[in-house]
């Protein structure tokens, strides 16, 4: 009865041995209940999905395979049938191991491979964000969870196994999974009328969203178990003593109200654990519908009910399917406490939800009452199916499934439920989308009230309709509450408006670009657009702009986008920008530093520098400098023969210093070369015509004979060495030439 009795440990196994184990229980216990059932397939299953994860590990450490064991253990214990059992077991070979789905469905059939493919995560494909690829694969889910609920069923117990085991995650993924789980999967279970799954859920996730809450509440409730054991077990025996005096066959319990439950109460009005009484429920489980309500009368002969506090969810169950009789009444000490009356039948829709429609041998029962019953799944999905933001569809999808309600009813009193603080608009168009679209007004309880107008329990509706009504106007979207009613009104604009949508988008998108401060030629590029345009998959820009005029895009996020690509290209300049600045003034640096002669000496900013007549060293040679004594640094070619190491006194070796040419610094030097040619009338005009035909300025020749050759001497002008290379190279092509070499001194 205490609920800090309740351990959120993992019991796994921890050896093939016990995982052998489990599964043998498992088909043990379905064979005893369902002697005809195939357990031979989840055998076969356990041993694919052994062999499978074999050598893959948990964060714990322990086998993998460990993990699909539980899974298909909590299902068991769900009463679930094979298929789902067998799924269970195989519901991360597609994702993480080489088998796929073609596999799946060859071994065990298509509704084992649909079940499969529903929970499989979109890892393969690629996303901008981590929301965007959560999105989708709710989408996914949600897809699948319409043909087939047992997908959502497998999806809900394998969170739950993974919060308890949540310890061995970083806290980072603690939070982010503890988070993901409360705003998504919890209410999720709540829809399915799955409560133990979803209690458990929740109360996991508060031990890590909110630890020192959940010890105050564990420990506060631990330390008056004694105390509160007795006054509801006094309580129980009063209820057990008149329900045997009127005959009628009842198990009366007591149970613990779950710790979120408690956490919610004593944060939303500001309470102490002390100032919490009912934090213990009584529940009173009959045969039959009249003896609910015959128990409810006698519960209110004896205690004093509180008003306001009875709720018939009986007459009126949820859309989740709970059926139960809720009344808190006043104890004996002026405790209130809360008394639950429900059928064995509703008992069992309560705890299990969804769940208790699969039997071992039965698989699904009474498809047609679970269509119904599944019908908000496929409104769901019809008003998702425009919602291509990834903010509004999980905005829209946490609305559709938390568990705040409001029931009121139709003229002719079917009961209508809706999302608190729904408008008349939300309930026209819940009756039907025509309805919807030529509403004019509303009445509740037979008197006009404005759209706005916020929905009680109880309430009756009458919608006024016209069919000269143009349609809703874009002031409801601002009104309604559900997604349902939002994704029609959008709908009905995106069908009849294209061009009005078009003009109110550009002028949304151009608000939003002014009111950031920017212009549209600033922000919007065909560079920048056309990732967007394929991630929403529009074709012209104009549908762009239809989709953020209906609705079905923000123009902040378009804006916001654009924006975050204009930043970045924008830093990208600067830094661009500033390494150029950077390399300019390093250039200038140089600059300062370079001589006359376009030489750099290294480590000295400003001294007399002059080439060596001796070897004459032009741009493109290695070159050496010399410390002079009086007459600055003297710069020689680094083959110099005046300069070779070997032929210097000691102390002349240390007065050597680095030296470099100026790239930026173009300059002329004069380099003298000696050509040997064959003697011959004219021959010193035609080398002479050659030099100058390359443009090469010629300073200075002088020529001679000597044994029978002639010897030119040539002094050209010249930046770098690349230039002499070419003239040499030039003057080897004529035919008498002998030899061509560069003088060096």
């Amino acid at each position: 009865m205490d609920s800090s009795s309740v351990k959120y440990t993992d019991v796994v196994p921890h050896s093939d041995e016990d995982t052998d184990t489990t599964i043998s229980n498992i088909i043990n216990g379905i064979k005893s209940h369902s002697p005809g059932a195939n357990t031979d397939m989840i055998f076969i299953a356990y041993n694919l999905a052994k062999a499978a994860h074999r050598g893959q590990l948990r964060r714990s450490g322990a086998e993998y395979i460990e993990h699909p064991v539980q899974i298909a253990y909590i299902a068991y214990t769900l009463s679930l049938d094979v298929v789902t059992i067998t799924s269970a077991l195989l519901h991360d070979v597609v994702e993480d191991t080489p088998y796929t789905l073609s596999d799946i469905k060859s071994l065990f059939g298509t509704a084992v491979a649909d079940i499969v493919d529903g929970v499989t995560k979109l890892k393969k494909l690629q996303y901008n964000t981590h929301e965007e690829q959560q999105v989708e694969n709710l989408r996914k889910m949600f897809l699948a969870m319409a043909k087939d609920i047992r997908v959502v069923v497998i999806k809900l117990i394998d969170r739950l196994h993974n919060m308890r085991t949540l310890e061995y995650m970083s806290p980072e993924k603690q939070l982010e999974k503890a988070k993901e789980v409360l705003e998504v999967y919890a209410p999720l279970a709540h829809r399915l009328g799955m409560s133990k799954i979803k209690s458990e859920l929740e109360d996991l996730s508060l031990k890590y969203l909110d630890p020192v809450a959940y010890e105050e509440i564990r420990s506060g409730i631990k330390q008056k178990r004694q105390e509160r054991e007795d006054y509801i077990s006094g309580i129980i025996d009063t209820l057990k003593n008149k329900l045997h005096s009127i005959n009628i066959k009842a198990e009366v319990t007591g149970r613990a109200k779950h710790f979120y439950s408690i956490f919610r109460k004593m944060y939303g009005q500001n309470k102490t654990l002390d100032e919490i009484y009912d934090l213990f429920a009584v529940r009173v489980i009959v045969d039959s519908v009249a003896d609910c309500y015959a128990v409810l009368g006698m519960v209110h002969e004896n205690y004093t009910p509180v008003p306001g506090r009875f709720k018939d969810y009986i007459a009126m169950p949820k859309p989740n399917m709970y059926q139960s009789l809720h009344t808190t009444v006043i104890g004996a000490n002026g405790a209130p406490f809360e008394i639950q009356i429900r059928t064995w039948d509703m008992h069992k829709v309560a705890e299990e939800g969804i769940a208790a429609h699969w039997k071992y041998k039965e698989g699904v029962s009474g498809q047609n009452e679970m269509d119904s019953k599944l019908e908000w799944v496929r409104q769901l999905l019809e008003t998702q199916v425009d919602i291509i933001d990834t903010d509004d569809f999980l905005n829209t999808l946490k609305i559709d499934l938390f568990a705040d309600e409001v029931f009121v009813f139709t003229p002719q009193g079917r009961v209508v439920s809706l999302p608190a603080e729904s408008s008349v608009i939300d309930f026209a168009f819940a009756i039907h989308s025509e309805v919807g679209y030529k509403m004019v007004g509303a009445k509740v309880n037979g008197k006009i009230v404005p759209n706005h107008y916020k929905l009680k329990n109880g309430e009756i509706i009458e919608i006024l309709t016209s069919s000269a009504n143009r349609g809703p106007s874009r002031d409801w979207l601002k009104i309604v509450r559900t997604s349902q009613a939002k994704n029609k009104i959008n709908q009905w604009f995106k069908r009849e408006c294209r061009d009005e949508n078009i003009e109110h988008g550009k002028d949304l998108i151009d608000k939003e670009i002014r009111r950031l401060g920017y212009t549209h030629a600033q922000l919007f590029r065909e560079k920048w657009l056309e990732p967007i345009m394929r991630r929403y998959s529009f074709i012209t820009l104009d549908d762009l702009y239809a989709s953020v005029g209906y609705g079905g895009l923000t123009a902040q996020k378009i804006v916001m986008r654009l924006r975050e690509e204009f930043i970045r290209e924008k830093k990208e300049k600067e830094k661009e920008a500033s390494a150029s600045v950077s390399a300019a003034s390093e250039e200038n640096r140089r600059r300062e530093h370079v001589s006359s002669n376009g030489i750099i000496v290294r480590g000295i900013d400003n001294c007399l520098v002059r080439l060596a007549r001796c070897c004459r060293p032009v741009p493109g040679d290695d070159i050496l400098g010399f410390i002079t004594k009086g007459r600055g640094v003297s710069v020689h070619r680094a083959d110099c023969p005046n300069i070779q190491l070997s032929a210097l006194p000691e102390e002349d070796k240390e007065r050597f210093i680095g030296v470099e040419w100026a790239d930026s610094k173009k300059m002329n030097y004069v380099a003298t070369i000696e050509v040997h040619a064959a003697d011959r009338g004219g021959i010193i005009f035609d080398i002479g015509k050659a030099v100058s035909d390359m443009s090469i300025p010629c300073r200075s020749i002088n020529g001679r004979v000597k044994k029978g050759a002639a010897i030119i001497e040539l002094g050209l002008e010249i930046s770098d060495t690349a230039v002499l290379d070419r003239a040499i190279k030039k003057l080897y092509q004529m035919p008498e030439i002998i030899s061509v070499k560069r003088k060096s001194h």
